[in-house]
Order: structure tokens, then C-alpha cells, then sequence
């Protein structure tokens, strides 16, 4: 296997690909469940056991996840912006980058009867866009119990890995609600787990990348479009390298 991101092995097996199908299918049912379950005892706890399982996932899988840039950050909260490639950016994210975070996802998503309760369990954030104060009021709770919340700015995935215009939501809710925006780069999901691949895990290597940290607390609702292209522009930058 190359050490490139997002390099898979160059012939998975069929019964690899198969494998890892089962095994993520099978993991987000059973392990959602048991996080439910162990909620009731101890929300923490049922937290850590989703990052370790997200870790175990990928291993399972045979996927390589490389972090830098931890350095950059402090204690927190902030507002992760990161480009969206794939369904294993979740996974990756939710596994590997340090702190206490919750994802914000479209509310739609929350009807879903396995995957909506394992999200409402967990505390991630519905995002109503035609209700854009009810939005800004739960991250304001979230920001009130010291957890960071992780928004897609391009809103869904790229189909060819291309970076997607940016959507001003992020942005507007980080001036509203006060917290540092940190641009995240996702390397070589798409690879990993193409769209259109019927939930399929390849073999291969991820890495992401955490840039330097944007604060907001002088910036005004005015501000929000220069705030959302710098943080389009440092990402693309990032990408290009």
C-alpha cells in the first residue's frame, strides 16, 4: 500500500470490500444501540465509546488515520469547518479529533429510526435552515457545556473531491454564538469510501489536517462572508499542497 493519502490498496479482494461492508453496517447498528444503552448510566461515557468505536471501525477496516495540528488548539469550544469528501470524514472526525464535539447535521437526518435516536442520544445538533435562531440557540447551549460542534460548510458531500462553494450558516452561527472557527482538511476519505459505493470501506490511509484557529470575537454579521472565505481559501490552499 502506498503512504499517500487516500491511496487504497491497489486490489482489494472481493471478499475485503464485502467485509468491510458487513463491518460498517454492523457497527453503526450494534454500537449505536450500546451507546443508547450506556447513556442512560453515564452520558461521558457513552461518548468516549463512540470515538474509541469510530478508532475501531477504521482499523477493522484496514483505514490509517494520521492527525496534525493538534498543537494549535487550547481548551476550547470552537466551531470545526470541515470539507466534507466522503461518509468516513464522520467516522475519521468523530475518532480523531481531540476534544468534546458534537456534529451538526441536517434535521431530517434525526427521523431516521436507528441513526436519528443514536444522534438525539448523543447530543449533535439539529439544523433547521429555515430556522436559523433555533439553530443558534442549541449551539449556544453547546457552547455552554464547553463542547465544540463540527459543521460542513459545503453542506454535502463533493462528488469528485472538488471543493463545493461554502454555505454562510457555519459562519453566521460562529459571530452569533462567539467561538473560534478552526478550518479542518480532510484528506483521501473520497478514496476510502467513494459516494455511490453502497456504504463500502476500502483499505487505505486518511489524514487530517487542523489549521490555525480564526477568532470571531470582534467580528460583526457583516463580517460573515470575509470570515467564510478565508476559511474556504485556507482550506483550498491546504488541499493544494
Amino acid at each position: 500500500m502506498s503512504t499517500d493519502a487516500g491511496v487504497v490498496d491497489a486490489r482489494p479482494t472481493r471478499f475485503r470490500i464485502v467485509l468491510n461492508r458487513i463491518i460498517f453496517r454492523g457497527m453503526l447498528f450494534v454500537s449505536g444501540l450500546i451507546a443508547i444503552a450506556i447513556y442512560a448510566l453515564s452520558p461521558e461515557t457513552a461518548w468516549r465509546f463512540a470515538k474509541l468505536q469510530a478508532r475501531n471501525l477504521a482499523r477493522l477496516c484496514g483505514v490509517k488515520v494520521q492527525v496534525r495540528g493538534v498543537d494549535r488548539l487550547g481548551e476550547g469550544p470552537y466551531i470545526f469547518t470541515p470539507n466534507h469528501q466522503s461518509h468516513f470524514d464522520i467516522a475519521a472526525l468523530l475518532g480523531w479529533l481531540p476534544g468534546n464535539n458534537r456534529f451538526a447535521a441536517k434535521k431530517e437526518l434525526f427521523k431516521e429510526p436507528i441513526l436519528g435516536a443514536v444522534m438525539s442520544t448523543l447530543g449533535m445538533i439539529p439544523i433547521d435552515r429555515d430556522d436559523t435562531d433555533a439553530s443558534i440557540k442549541r449551539l449556544r447551549k453547546l457552547k455552554d457545556r464547553k463542547s465544540s460542534a463540527i459543521i460542513f460548510p459545503e453542506g454535502t458531500r463533493s462528488r469528485d473531491g472538488d471543493l463545493l462553494p461554502f454555505r454562510k450558516g457555519a459562519f453566521v452561527a460562529a459571530i452569533e454564538v462567539g467561538l473560534p472557527v478552526v478550518p479542518v482538511v480532510c484528506r483521501g476519505t473520497a478514496d476510502i469510501m467513494p459516494k455511490g459505493g453502497y456504504l463500502s470501506i476500502l483499505p487505505g490511509r486518511v489524514e487530517i489536517d487542523i489549521l490555525e484557529p480564526i477568532a470571531t470575537d470582534d467580528l460583526a454579521y457583516d463580517d460573515r462572508d470575509r470570515l467564510r472565505e478565508t476559511v474556504r481559501e485556507r482550506i483550498a490552499d491546504s488541499l493544494r499542497a
